[in-house]
């Protein structure tokens, strides 16, 4: 387990050693960022040029699209393909590897779509008694400066 974590119990079901749990990590760091799986789902239609995978994905930077193919190709789950045209075409494409991501990466992304409406909750309620908590440790504060000071708290 990473540093910090190491009062974690682990499930009776599984050997957790390191040599096994390495793996899982580095994987996960690779289709967990924010950008990877989506690239991967688009890219099951085909393969496309990087100024279609730019505008089909709204929100990303040239310079971030470029790192995360990259790192996908350096991961054997897409390549990229250059034609000598001028300028030249370059398209990228997954890679058998790449492909079955996708079921996995639609599994979950049928997961995400099914529970979402109970995630949601859970954070509006989380949120509301973390405001709560928070204007309770205010008046604490503030009736604990009135004492200190001598004057008694405002209600």
């Amino acid at each position: 387990m990473s540093e910090g974590y190491n009062d974690v119990p682990l499930s009776k079901n599984i050997n957790h050693t390191e040599q096994c749990c390495a793996p899982v990590r580095e994987v996960l760091s690779l289709v967990g960022d924010k950008w990877s799986v989506l690239i991967v789902v688009i890219l099951s239609d085909g393969p496309l040029r990087f100024s279609e995978l730019r505008r089909r994905i709204d929100g990303i930077s040239q310079r971030m699209l470029t790192r995360t193919l990259r790192e996908l190709e350096r991961n054997g789950l897409m390549t990229r393909t250059v034609e000598p045209t001028v300028p030249p075409s370059v398209y990228y494409e997954l890679t058998t590897l790449g492909q079955t991501l996708l079921e996995p990466v639609k599994a979950l992304a049928v997961w995400a779509q099914t529970n979402y409406p109970q995630i949601s909750l859970a954070q509006q309620k989380f949120d509301q008694n973390n405001a709560l908590l928070s204007l309770q440790v205010e008046e604490n504060k503030k009736s604990l400066d009135s004492l200190a000071s001598g004057i008694p708290p405002r209600r």
